[in-house]
């Protein structure tokens, strides 16, 4: 078993996951749209629009596509867990872009270096560094 995200954007979807590469995250390993290739499109409006996508990187898979239907994202973030710190705070800055942060990315009562954000692009995304051995 594997849990995933599905994520669902309104039109944006090329965007994000374009933005998504840039930061370093991954890259699209499968996509379909609307209208190519004998694919079915509800409206013309999203005629090209991505029908389904996968995203791949190192420890990151979820799925997405764009839907005119898609309700805003909320209750629901994207967890990352890091082992480098310099790396997080690199990542947590490229995400930002554009967005807001809600927790700054930095040391937290509990000992973890941590930061939370919402990007451009409506979705939520918690970073997080480690800093001393858990309990299992």
């Amino acid at each position: 078993m594997l849990l995933s995200n599905y994520l669902f954007f309104t039109t944006s979807c090329e965007q994000a996951l374009a933005f998504y590469t840039h930061c370093g995250l991954g890259r699209i390993t499968e996509e379909l749209r609307y209208g190519a290739n004998g694919m079915p499109v509800r409206t013309e409006a999203m005629r090209g629009k991505i029908m389904h996508s996968r995203f791949e990187g190192p420890g990151v898979l979820f799925y997405a596509s764009d839907n005119d239907d898609a309700e805003p994202m909320r209750g629901s973030a994207h967890m990352l867990v890091i082992d480098d710190r310099d790396e997080a705070e690199r990542l947590f800055t490229r995400l930002a872009a554009g967005g807001t942060i809600t927790t700054p990315f930095g040391l937290q009562v509990w000992g973890d270096f941590f930061g939370k954000l919402t990007d451009q692009f409506g979705v939520q995304w918690m970073i997080n560094v480690p800093t001393q051995a858990k309990a299992d």
